[in-house]
């Protein structure tokens, strides 16, 4: 029995089905690890609490006995929890329970056989289900019709498919949650030291220096002048990620990008009523967006757009 060549299992109408799975693997990990972190943080907290030393050297007195106790129980109902991470439990119907079977899985074909509808009760499945689905896939049959069938095709993929997990759970949340961006960043300065990338290790760490520090620094003058957080620090890992494996060259525009398609959907939000007072539009999703499209374009092009080349 012959091995299927590199060119076909590399190929983008491969990478494309590849990245449906990936895609309905990455609606898992955007519906979840917000609520895993949020149980990590209910647990330091109430370490934290539970810590008479601590309490007494913030506040110069002792801990309220009570204290102590409240976070015992939060420890203990904590402890009561079922499992709860990227594989258990399986998936189920959040308004009947219902356990999806492995044919309801399938990427986009479920969706649409089940008419977007759970097969149990009914409730309707939202259509960014199979939307993320298709947008991983699409991307990964671009980055490997751009990257052609090597293995620096998957490795761009996979960049793709963490640039647009946080983007989403940045989306709902207004969350980068560090599991991701700091992976992301170190990934790809070693990337760079192995020449996997293109770029030089000192290029690459230009970038993600130049990326954090760009951000960082309009964070300190726009709250110097305000007395208000334009944006978190999360914003500032990612674009030092995207520095790593793009090189500082890209960094301005992508900034570009999402800083006028950002505004622009912020305007828009609110001309419609959808962005709430006191809320704002996460640049995540912007930034990543912008990284996507220099991957898929090329740094090059994007710098030609601007006048730069």
């Amino acid at each position: 029995m012959s091995v299927p060549p590199l060119e076909f299992l590399l190929s983008p109408a491969v990478l494309a089905l590849l990245g449906l799975v990936v895609g309905s693997f990455l609606n898992v990990v955007v519906h979840r690890l917000p609520r895993m972190l949020e149980r990590q943080w209910w647990e330091d907290a109430a370490h934290q609490f539970g810590d008479a030393s601590s309490h007494e050297r913030v506040f110069a007195k002792p801990a309220p006995v009570a204290m102590g106790t409240q976070a015992e129980g939060v420890l203990a109902r904590l402890g009561s929890l079922p499992a709860y991470d990227l594989i258990r439990p399986g998936s189920r119907c959040p308004a009947c329970g219902h356990a999806i079977r492995w044919h309801e899985n399938i990427p986009v074909l479920g969706w649409l056989r089940l008419r977007g509808r759970c097969s149990a009760c009914g409730t309707r499945i939202s259509a960014r289900y199979p939307a993320l689905e298709l947008l991983t896939g699409t991307l990964f049959a671009l980055l490997g019709w751009r990257f052609g069938p090597t293995p620096a095709a998957l490795m761009w993929c996979a960049v793709a498919a963490a640039l647009l997990a946080l983007s989403f759970i940045d989306w709902d949340t207004t969350l980068l949650p560090d599991p991701l961006t700091q992976p992301l960043l170190w990934a790809g300065l070693i990337a760079a030291a192995a020449g996997w990338t293109g770029l030089s290790l000192g290029t690459a760490l230009t970038g993600a220096v130049a990326g954090y520090l760009s951000l960082w620094s309009v964070y300190w003058l726009f709250k110097l002048a305000t007395g208000k957080e334009g944006m978190g620090y999360g914003d500032f890992k990612l674009l030092a990620a995207i520095g790593s494996w793009l090189g500082w060259q890209a960094l301005l525009p992508v900034l570009l990008m999402a800083s006028v398609i950002g505004a622009a959907v912020g305007l828009v939000m609110k001309a419609t009523g959808a962005l709430r007072e006191g809320r704002y539009v996460p640049f995540g999703p912007f930034l990543a967006g912008g990284a996507l499209v220099a991957l898929v374009a090329g740094t090059d092009a994007l710098l030609a757009a601007i006048g730069w080349r």
